[in-house]
């Protein structure tokens, strides 16, 4: 009696964890956390689908709140697979992972070289309260300077893709929005000035899109010195019409050893 107990139990935990997969799941905000740990961020480095084995790694760890129970290495996430890709809702949730993770390629700061010597920091800040126009969460990362001077850091293309918006926002100032090929977009904001893009240009991952500056939160273009210099990033998603977004924090992460290089 024990026995067959014991395998109903298991039986209702693996449906259940089943119910983690369905046409919402990106609007969770499980998904939308991005949450991983070391060891899975340097797996994902030598592999040539991270966005499939991130995935995976989130359905079957609740979302980054339980442990992977074993050693991620490809004959785990080939199981894994098994598992998972027969279940509704795959097709759509498998490509919008990749669509984060797939097609991103350098770390929107280039590297300094020579006597230039301008480092960044960034701190996973997500949904951290925000109070311009209202309380609200933080949707991004903030790329801080360590020279607060704006117009000396190069901002790049993670990836590559379509100018879709450029232009001043009250909150984000000069600002440059690409959709990546995956079709997900990529936000720059406070911008201090612009490369030569225009909207509708294509553009390479590594092009130049601007210089970090220290624009917004004002009604009135071209304000700065409200804050530090700093790029904010954001990346979001497309939905049932709905804009989701989503933490780019572990992707930049990612993409640190992906780092071009400027004098």
């Amino acid at each position: 009696m024990a026995f067959f107990l014991a395998v109903g139990i298991h039986e209702l935990l693996i449906q259940g964890g089943y119910a983690r997969l369905n046409e919402n799941t990106a609007a969770g905000d499980g998904f939308r956390r991005q949450s991983l740990n070391e060891e899975m961020l340097n797996y994902i480095q030598n592999t040539k689908d991270p966005g499939e084995n991130l995935g995976l790694y989130w359905l079957e760890t609740d979302f980054g709140t339980d442990p992977l129970k074993k050693t991620p290495d490809p004959e785990l996430f080939s199981e894994l697979k098994k598992r998972w890709a027969s279940r509704p809702g795959w097709e759509e949730y498998i490509a919008q992972c990749r669509g984060i993770w797939n097609d991103v390629k350098y770390f929107p700061v280039p590297a300094p070289t020579g006597k230039t010597e301008a480092g960044v920091s960034f701190v996973d800040s997500w949904m951290y309260e925000r109070n311009y126009g209202g309380k609200r969460g933080h949707e991004g990362t903030d790329i801080m300077a360590d020279k607060n001077e704006r117009g000396l850091y190069p901002v790049v293309s993670m990836t590559d893709g379509v100018v879709r918006h450029k232009g001043w926002l009250e909150q984000g100032g000069w600002r440059l929005g690409i959709v990546a090929p995956g079709g997900t977009y990529f936000y720059y904001a406070h911008l201090d000035s612009y490369a030569d893009i225009e909207e509708g240009d294509t553009i390479q991952a590594g092009d130049l899109l601007g210089y970090m500056g220290d624009t917004g939160y004002s009604k009135t273009e071209g304000t700065t010195g409200n804050f530090p210099v700093h790029l904010h990033v954001g990346i979001y998603l497309f939905h049932n019409d709905e804009e989701i977004s989503v933490n780019p924090y572990w992707v930049l992460r990612y993409l640190e050893p992906h780092k071009l290089k400027y004098s």
